[in-house]
């Protein structure tokens, strides 16, 4: 992909012409009341746009368009290769988009352009190729019956799927929900946070210009309480996926059962333990994984590896290669392609991350690096790498989710104990260990409670594999063939025979 230089993503921001609409049946259109709200970019406070602010009345009308559009067949009953040509040019327009998508990632999320248009942006355009791709190739079953009976196993799309996304990794996270519900038949709603959402309105014109029909495929912006919840209680949504809190998922699962017990599916919080042994094969490796699995993105990711578990018989020649480690993600305009680490997206999120750390010093932990809000002169939201030592588990830094640049280490001295601090949790997202013995790495693997665990890596993996947590971490799995699973429904049809 082309790179540009600093002054060439300057100059394209200054052009940019930024669409706020709403997206519903086929035409951008202002929320019904006309009311808006404005986006911030976090790296200097200023506002991007004015965005629609849709409420309930604006979901009831999507609804009732996804659901006609879901049951006319439009869509839905289309031949699987059919649906795969359509996606697979979706996919080319958003790749033909690329650098438009990844300047509207970074200006409304904050983290750095090499990041959103090397990383994110063509790893959502391979979501979608993936499951476009995979459609047309899953089969159904014929069960074992007596032999006077046939009975056929089939997958059918839901209906209507609500996909509420989060901020952090706007149009990715996006496109794990997107991708396989409209891969499966189904007519969806995206609603992006009300921190990020320019990329899921640019797409919906994509989206009509490779050929979904009108109806299939709809976006409203606006806040949670607001669109979040309406659709959460709709009678008529037959499916809602959500990525965010633990706190939010739960309200979710609650307005599932207020309304029609749509199925929800929760991606929820992490407080990914990354463990690292004595044994360790490359202890500056490990150090480096580490930092970048907790300090990328700003460390707003829900797998960071926030807790940082070192065997105490190598803490002392551990930590300095941590710090030095630390000194390649430092803050700085997320639109220099040098730039290793943006913006914390707004200024409550920034607010929230100085409280923790405030009551890290007060529980007595010892910040060893970082803990200073920084360039502040530019008006955004900067916050370097920010380490604490001297943790114990019991602190409010090692249990809460922070979402941002914050490590707490904790020392421990044998395996067990290991896995005893890594599983005292309420979460149980992901894990990372750090080991050359092979015995000591599967069986610890096994005993932590987690939905990923990464060995002598950390947050690696592709489509191919599934995402998501145990515990409070939530009930979905995104990516793989796996994720069809929430946005089809399996239905059993026998047929009595007359045997002669």
């Amino acid at each position: 992909m082309t790179q540009l230089t600093y002054l060439q993503w300057q100059q394209k921001a200054t052009e940019l012409n930024i669409n706020g609409n709403a997206y519903i049946n086929g035409e951008y259109t202002q929320a019904i009341s006309g009311l808006t709200f404005k986006c911030i970019n976090p790296a200097n406070g200023e506002c991007l746009a004015e965005i629609a602010r849709c409420n309930k009345d604006d979901v009831k009308l999507a609804v009732s368009i996804a659901k006609q559009t879901f049951e006319s067949g439009v869509w839905s009953r289309q031949a699987p290769v059919a649906r795969k040509k359509t996606l697979q040019k979706f996919a080319a327009l958003l790749q033909e988009n690329a650098q438009q998508l990844a300047l509207l990632e970074t200006l409304d999320m904050g983290k750095p352009i090499s990041e959103s248009l090397n990383v994110d942006i063509p790893s959502a355009i391979n979501c979608v190729n993936w499951y476009a791709e995979a459609i047309d190739k899953i089969y159904d079953e014929v069960a074992p019956t007596p032999e006077d009976q046939v009975a056929f196993i089939t997958r059918e799309a839901i209906g209507v799927v609500a996909a509420i996304v989060p901020w952090n990794f706007p149009l990715l996270m996006g496109s794990w929900k997107f991708a396989p519900a409209l891969a499966a038949g189904n007519s969806v709603i995206l609603k992006p946070s009300e921190k990020s959402p320019l990329t899921a309105i640019f797409i919906a014109q994509l989206a009509e210009e490779a050929g979904l029909p009108q109806g299939v495929f709809q976006v409203l912006p606006g806040f949670g309480h607001e669109v979040g919840e309406a659709l959460a209680l709709s009678e008529d949504v037959d499916c809602l996926v959500f990525t965010g809190s633990t706190t939010v998922g739960k309200r979710l699962m609650e307005y599932s059962g207020q309304s029609n017990m749509k199925r929800v599916w929760v991606e929820a919080g992490g407080k990914s333990p990354n463990i690292v042994f004595a044994d360790c094969i490359d202890l500056k490796k490990a150090a480096e994984a580490a930092a970048w699995g907790c300090f990328y993105n700003q460390g707003e990711v829900c797998v960071a590896g926030t807790r940082l578990l070192i065997e105490e018989s190598i803490k002392a020649e551990f930590m300095p290669l941590l710090i030095a480690a630390c000194q390649d993600i430092q803050p700085g305009d997320p639109l220099d392609p040098a730039t290793s680490m943006g913006a914390i997206v707004d200024d409550n999120q920034l607010n929230q991350v100085l409280h923790y750390i405030d009551i890290g010093n007060e529980q007595g932990a010892n910040i060893i690096t970082g803990g200073q809000q920084s360039m502040q002169q530019t008006g955004g939201y900067f916050l370097g790498p920010t380490i604490f030592d001297n943790v114990d588990n019991e602190m409010c830094i090692a249990q809460e989710e922070i979402f941002g640049p914050v490590m707490a280490v904790i020392s421990f001295t044998d395996a067990a104990q290991a896995i005893t601090i890594a599983n005292d949790s309420k979460f149980g997202l992901a894990a990372g260990i750090w080991t050359a013995d092979l015995n000591k790495s599967h069986n610890v693997a096994k005993a932590l409670r987690a939905g990923s665990v990464w060995i002598n890596n950390y947050n690696g993996g592709d489509m191919t594999v599934p995402f998501g947590g145990f515990k409070q971490s939530g009930n979905a799995r995104d990516k793989s063939l796996h994720a069809l699973d929430k946005y089809t429904e399996l239905k059993t049809t026998l047929i009595q025979l007359e045997v002669e």
